[in-house]
């Protein structure tokens, strides 16, 4: 599951554990991007304290794992170059999910290599409040809806954009991400009002 992670949240947690539980998933790769290029501006945080949190928030739970590799490799973070590596360390007889939300899967055409992609991983993808999934009919070429697999997830409809907002304004984000990341971002200042 990739993302910016800017910061991790019970949104992203709840979507993971979901698809986890839909597709019996071994275990779900969290994979923070260090440039995302669908994204106009950088990161608020850096890419060690969005990695840092994102720790904190996949630690208790033993089907999740978290991975640098977006972190170390230099330029954007394409999602294709990502899965290649994964495909090419597991082998082609591992079935790889790239797990996202409607909203993203919406977009899907605009991706660097968005056909190679698809042709390397199956698609799993979130229900999100406001995104009709069935529009993917009528946006996506036939080939790529036999590699989507959708999955419903409990209506939580938390933003990092939401989060960093609340947190310049001084707002609480209590019960929104884990105890551990909401004490990161207290302790180290991250997403203040400048």
């Amino acid at each position: 599951m990739g993302g910016t992670f800017d910061p991790i949240h019970f949104g992203h947690l709840v979507i993971a554990e979901e698809a986890w539980r839909a597709f019996q998933l071994e275990r779900v790769l969290f994979v923070p991007a260090r440039q995302p290029p669908h994204k106009a501006q950088l990161p608020c945080a850096s890419a060690e304290d969005r990695y840092a949190m994102a720790l904190l928030a996949v630690a208790d739970n033993p089907h999740f794992d978290l991975s640098r590799m977006e972190l170390e490799r230099e330029g954007p973070s394409y999602t294709v170059v990502t899965i290649r590596a994964l495909w090419e360390q597991h082998g082609p007889e591992t079935e790889i999910f790239l797990i996202m939300g409607a909203d993203s899967v919406l977009e899907l055409t605009t991706w660097y290599r968005h056909e190679e992609l698809i042709r390397l991983c199956t698609l799993a993808v979130a229900n999100r409040p406001g995104y009709d999934i069935s529009r993917l009919e009528s946006i996506l070429p036939r080939a790529y809806l036999e590699r989507v697999r959708p999955f419903v997830v409990p209506g939580v409809d938390i933003s990092a954009t939401d989060l960093r907002q609340r947190l310049s304004r001084g707002e609480t984000i209590r019960y929104l991400v884990p105890d551990a990341v909401a004490a990161y971002i207290h302790k180290y200042g991250l997403y203040r009002a400048a």
